[in-house]
């Protein structure tokens, strides 16, 4: 059930990250797809939000040079990459890859780059139990930490810390 009244306290200056390739992905569970516009516009309406970081990797297909042109028109801040494509198997003679961009990396170095700003509020929207180290020192730097996912989405590592972090389930963020 959506809550278009529901509003996050943030506590001071906030940066978001959208790990936009984990996000896409929840679309099975949601049943819809997160609209980035909707989402971008959800965001803004915090006057505490400063920084609005989207990481998405560039392929040499044309759709995802023009997603990403149309998310730069919307105000995301890009941090792109090139899409690495994986060999998985070959059946039947024909070769599958998949594709692979993590931002990992990229995202914890940006957060630790905003620890020097004075940011207070780090909102992620990814389910990733790999950004549990960061969570935790975050956490121990008495910054707030919201983590947004969808149903079944959420690492078991960040299931687990239980206290100093806000998980929010996305569906209670309302009309995104």
């Amino acid at each position: 059930m959506r809550n278009p009244s529901f509003r996050l306290k943030l506590k001071g200056k906030t940066a978001v990250f959208i790990d936009w390739a984990n996000v896409y992905g929840w679309k099975k569970s949601l049943k819809r797809e997160v609209d980035p516009k909707k989402l971008y516009r959800y965001l803004k309406g915090y006057k505490e939000v400063k920084h609005i970081s989207f990481y998405f990797g560039t392929d040499t297909h044309p759709k995802s040079k023009s997603f990403l042109s149309k998310m730069k028109r919307t105000g995301y801040q890009i941090i792109t990459k090139p899409v690495k494509h994986i060999f998985i198997a070959e059946v039947n003679g024909q070769k599958i890859y998949k594709r692979k961009c993590d931002f990992d990396m990229e995202i914890c170095i940006k957060a630790h780059e905003l620890l020097n700003e004075n940011i207070q509020t780090f909102i992620f929207f990814t389910g990733d139990g790999d950004f549990e180290p960061l969570y935790k020192l975050l956490m121990d730097k008495k910054k707030q930490v919201i983590v947004v996912y969808a149903r079944g989405h959420l690492g078991r590592e960040i299931w687990n810390l239980k206290k100093d972090i806000f998980k929010l389930e996305l569906p209670r963020l309302g009309g995104i």
